[in-house]
């Protein structure tokens, strides 16, 4: 058996593939009209035509069971992209206790969404606090190896 993607059903398929194109930087991969796929293997479908193949079943909102997760080392950008779209946050800009910094929010249909910086964005910005390399591995869960990588790789 070969896993292909996720799938979140959305009630406006049309707004719904604006956010994810344009605030979230999603490329298609197809169309099929009520669903489309996105590279990264996740997809929208539409609602009426999900509930259709369902059976009717009801599509919950809200139900902080799933989320879609993102990486982006400049989040603020985003969240103010985010805000200005009237979208609803779970929360701003916080720190994991592995020092990432993510925001959650929902997207129009009551959908999380994690944007988080990238390990190894964590691992420099770690670095540029004056943090020794062995106990940034030990805060990110980085090899010391990747920790050297990651530093090298922003300090350029």
């Amino acid at each position: 058996m070969k896993y292909i993607c996720s799938l979140i059903v959305v009630e406006d398929i049309d707004r719904s593939r604006r956010l994810y194109e344009t605030i979230l930087k999603q490329d298609v991969k197809t169309d099929f009209g009520e669903n489309v796929c996105f590279h990264g293997d996740f997809a929208i479908h539409q609602a009426s035509h999900f509930r259709a193949l369902t059976g009717g079943a009801p599509v919950t909102r809200k139900a902080n069971n799933f989320e879609l997760y993102f990486e982006e080392d400049e989040l603020e950008p985003v969240v103010e992209q985010v805000r200005q779209e009237g979208l609803e946050f779970i929360h701003g800009i916080t720190e994991q206790p592995w020092r990432q910094k993510v925001v959650r929010f929902y997207d129009y249909d009551g959908n999380i969404i994690e944007i988080g910086e990238r390990l190894e964005h964590t691992a420099w910005r770690l670095s540029q606090e004056g943090l020794p390399l062995e106990e940034i591995s030990g805060i990110t869960y980085l090899p010391p190896e990747e920790v050297k990588k990651a530093i090298r790789e922003f300090s350029e």
